[in-house]
């Protein structure tokens, strides 16, 4: 598997699959790779954090494995289960050929023939080809304490235990990406683990870069708008901001009804596809979006 060598070519590896990095991301990125440690992202929704997984599995043409936490996940979900139906029928064809030795059956039936590989053991057996797999465990922070505490294993040295088959040990090492939206604490024993980044939102300049590389149809103009607004917007004293993610959502939408230019009546009709709430949507709609409208009509702010 090749990687990028420095830094700067993680930046244009990034750029070729559309993903605008600062420099301190494409920095923890590369020493990630290049080092063979776990990459470990937090930041608000929506800032591009996944994006960064999906990037490097679509740029480096391997193989995407995702593991989406959630309260209650657990071992048969994530990592590995029995196949319960095809034991019982291997059981029954070994009493109907007399086998009566039960510790060869259970040698049998407890071998990886009848094991079901869920992501975080799919990313421990695949890159036969030489590829090893990009695994995305996303938002890490939804899962039970006790499932972050099993996978320290897994981020330092890739390998699994298996109670009835033994240890399985990743051939290469996949590269493992892991987001966070913060809503608890990580474990210091999994940060350690790991390389950390803080993602957060993107100043003007490289948001506007976003935006033209992931909405190409919106113009010059209607863009600096955008970024404008979606930036000042970041300002106000909101249940929840706006990320990367609304902002590019956003400007599909007004692309897709004709927009040209930002206009009260239109912010007012698209502003779900920013805001999520409707404390936030009721205290925006109107004049105060309005107010901020007036405030990005400035020909420094809308040029690109």
């Amino acid at each position: 598997m090749i990687y990028p060598p420095d830094i700067t070519a993680t930046e244009a590896l990034l750029a070729s699959g559309n993903y605008i990095a600062e420099r301190s991301l494409a920095t923890s990125v590369y020493l990630s790779l290049s080092l063979g440690r776990p990459l470990l992202l937090e930041g608000e929704a929506g800032v591009g954090k996944t994006e960064v997984a999906k990037v490097l599995a679509a740029t480096l043409d391997c193989e995407f494995i995702r593991l989406q936490c959630y309260e209650g996940l657990d071992v048969a979900s994530a990592v590995y289960e029995w196949d319960y139906s095809r034991q019982m029928i291997e059981i029954r064809l070994a009493e109907v050929q007399g086998i009566q030795d039960r510790t060869e059956i259970a040698k049998n039936i407890y071998s990886e023939e009848f094991l079901i590989a869920r992501p975080l053991l799919q990313a421990l057996k695949s890159g036969a080809d030489g590829k090893v797999p990009v695994l995305l465990i996303d938002e890490i922070d939804r899962a039970d304490e006790p499932f972050e505490a099993y996978l320290l294993e897994l981020l330092s040295d890739f390998q699994l235990s298996i109670p009835e088959i033994g240890t399985i040990k990743a051939a290469q090492a996949p590269v493992v990406v892991i987001t966070s939206n913060r809503t608890r604490e990580i474990h210091d024993a999994l940060k350690r683990r790991c390389f950390y980044h803080w993602v957060d939102y993107p100043d003007r300049t490289r948001e506007l870069a976003i935006l033209r590389a992931k909405a190409p149809q919106a113009g010059t103009r209607l863009a600096g708008q955008i970024v404008g607004f979606v930036q000042r917007l970041r300002e106000e004293d909101l249940f929840k901001v706006p990320g990367v993610a609304e902002t590019i959502d956003w400007a599909h939408a007004l692309v897709q009804i004709d927009v040209i230019d930002l206009e009260p009546e239109v912010v007012d009709s698209t502003l779900g596809v920013l805001l999520k709430y409707q404390d936030d949507l009721e205290k925006m709609r109107g004049h105060e979006a309005a107010r901020l409208l007036e405030t990005i009509q400035t020909p420094a702010d809308i040029s690109a």
